[in-house]
């Protein structure tokens, strides 16, 4: 009677799909490389606080209109930047072979992803604590909530805005076309997320649009703050919504992450 030997398959174990220390890793050498990038450290951290600093004296003889728009401004600008960099950033990790490399190694696409969001959420904190600190105690933006649930909102829109630069640099391929999606995914939200008249009074078309982007219920999260001593089912439906786009998006990102620019 014979005896039959399983083999087992001969090849790399299989990577798990996200890995704290493999995530703690990539985020690490991200911020070291950063640190050597002194440019985009200032984009990130200081360009929000100019912009707000700039606003508020624009409107130096009416300071109720820098009360009404300041708030979400807070949450756009380090939206903007924090999507610049980050694409710009990713884009140059593909194009340096860094990335390729990179995944060569046992790193997955989710531990990649998620490094980079834990990097420069990190700087997003950093970001939105100084740009809210300027906009409340140095310029004087009159809120009727707590300071903490508006740095709440500012850190999630920056944190949405790094989510989105990590997703769209898989779709450029090269630093200038990474700045050519800022027209086609950020400045429609702009227009339409309310800032400049209330979303009801749009079109009902546009309304309808501006009811899936994510921007919009962070103009109307920061509203909320303005408005609202207490936090209300609504500021908590809009804080989740932003959330939850920034993990659908990171969740895109990972899933369509490539290893180089052809």
């Amino acid at each position: 009677m014979s005896t039959t030997t399983t083999t087992p398959p001969i090849g790399p174990a299989p990577i798990s799909p996200l890995s704290a220390s493999r995530t703690l890793a990539t985020a690490a050498r991200v911020l070291r490389q950063l640190r050597h990038d002194p440019r985009s450290i200032a984009l990130m951290i200081l360009v929000p606080c100019v912009m707000l600093f700039l606003l508020r004296y624009v409107f130096d003889g009416s300071p109720q209109t820098f009360d009404n728009i300041g708030a979400s401004l807070l949450g756009i600008f380090p939206l903007i930047t924090m999507f610049l960099v980050t694409s710009i950033a990713t884009l140059r990790e593909r194009t340096s072979g860094t990335l390729e490399r990179l995944l060569a190694m046992p790193l997955g696409k989710g531990d990649l992803i998620a490094g980079y969001a834990l990097a420069f959420g990190t700087l997003a904190i950093i970001q939105s604590t100084l740009a809210t600190a300027l906009a409340l105690w140095g310029l004087g933006l009159d809120v009727t909530g707590s300071p903490w649930l508006l740095l709440l909102v500012a850190l999630l829109d920056a944190l949405l805005g790094t989510a989105l630069g990590l997703f769209v640099s898989a779709f450029a391929s090269s630093e200038f076309q990474a700045v050519q999606f800022m027209p086609a995914v950020i400045f429609p939200q702009i227009l339409l997320c309310g800032l400049f008249t209330p979303r009801d009074n749009m079109h009902p078309v546009l309304e309808a649009i501006s009811d899936v982007l994510p921007m919009s219920y962070a103009v109307d999260g920061m509203n909320e703050v303005l408005k609202h001593t207490d936090m209300t089912a609504t500021f908590v439906r809009d804080i989740l919504i932003v959330a939850g786009c920034a993990l659908l998006v990171l969740g895109l990102g990972a899933a369509t992450l490539r290893r180089r620019t052809q």
